[in-house]
């Protein structure tokens, strides 16, 4: 079959001979890698990272003395976190580089593949807008973009999904992206935080949201809706407040386990216990990701966070 005529095997870019073993020059691939693109504000695991044809773009975070860095790249979460307790104004995020993304799509193009960038809510990023300018500056088409109108571990689930529906389900670009377009209607976001200072130091809540938050002993509830962040509810004390985030659950429709739950903090795990509780005592499910938040998210969330990530029962 190979009579030194040597031919790759399909599934490599080769460097050995299927047939004879002999060492090959690089040749390119015989099939279309289907590639996910994403961006740091997924706080994708280190696992799911790994994992072949996964991308992801750094935003950087910006301190107030002009240091800072590439998140998870040139800064550390426990650098971050250092600096979020004790600096008096919030950090600044930024998009990712344009080069960044040109770099991605220009190798793909070489290698005939396809890409699913799947990036964070384009109402809280420019990443979004920035990815697309890219791809059309290097004039590449093969690209599907999802805007996912959500963030940190609510923008994993849809690349998760994404590398479920390519390596399992062997869909096509085209039937992924329109599964995630369908799937991401129901990712709700709720969080317990100390603080809408950050918030709203960033611009993310006007100053009459975060007035209401800031009264003495409230507690805020937020969400995530349609892309952006918002004051879902307030209460007395903590306590108080993750009373109000399970009655925002239920009235949202309830948790789907087919796609499990992520539990959210910032800088002390502790203050999961109260989900803890209700996510195996209310509603008997166990076994959900327990995450950090990364940088970019956290820089508007700020320290004592807590949040719960969820698919909707249909």
């Amino acid at each position: 079959m190979c009579i030194h005529d040597c031919l790759p095997p399909n599934h490599v870019a080769s460097q050995r001979c299927f047939f004879c073993r002999r060492a090959l020059p690089h040749r390119k691939r015989f099939f279309r890698m289907i590639r996910i693109l994403t961006d740091s504000a997924s706080d994708l695991t280190a696992t799911d990272s790994a994992r072949p044809g996964v991308y992801t773009v750094p935003l950087s975070v910006t301190f107030a003395d002009g240091t800072g860095g590439l998140d998870g790249v040139e800064l550390t979460a426990d650098e971050f976190y250092a600096h979020l307790k004790v600096d008096k104004v919030p950090p600044r995020t930024s998009q990712p580089s344009p080069q960044s993304f040109m770099t991605i799509f220009e190798d793909a193009k070489e290698n005939g593949d396809q890409v699913i960038a799947i990036l964070i809510s384009s109402n809280l990023s420019g990443t979004y807008q920035c990815a697309r300018l890219a791809a059309e500056s290097c004039d590449f088409e093969d690209v599907f973009f999802v805007d996912s109108r959500t963030a940190s571990q609510g923008e994993a689930i849809l690349v998760r999904e994404a590398l479920r529906l390519r390596d399992e389900e062997h869909l096509p670009a085209h039937a992924i992206v329109a599964e995630l377009e369908q799937l991401k209607q129901r990712i709700r976001v709720l969080a317990v935080v100390d603080s809408l200072k950050h918030l709203h130091k960033g611009g993310r809540l006007p100053a009459a949201v975060a007035l209401v938050g800031g009264a003495l002993g409230v507690k805020p509830v937020l969400s995530v809706v349609d892309g952006q962040i918002k004051l879902a509810d307030t209460a007395r004390g903590r306590p108080g407040a993750f009373v109000a985030m399970f009655k925002n659950i239920e009235k949202m429709g309830g948790v789907d386990p087919r796609y499990g739950y992520a539990l959210l903090y910032s800088d002390e795990k502790g203050v999961l216990a109260p989900l803890h509780h209700y996510m195996h005592e209310n509603l008997h499910m166990t076994g959900g990701r327990v995450a950090r938040l990364g940088l970019v998210i956290a820089s508007h969330a700020g320290p004592g966070c807590a949040g719960l990530v969820f698919v909707t029962k249909e």
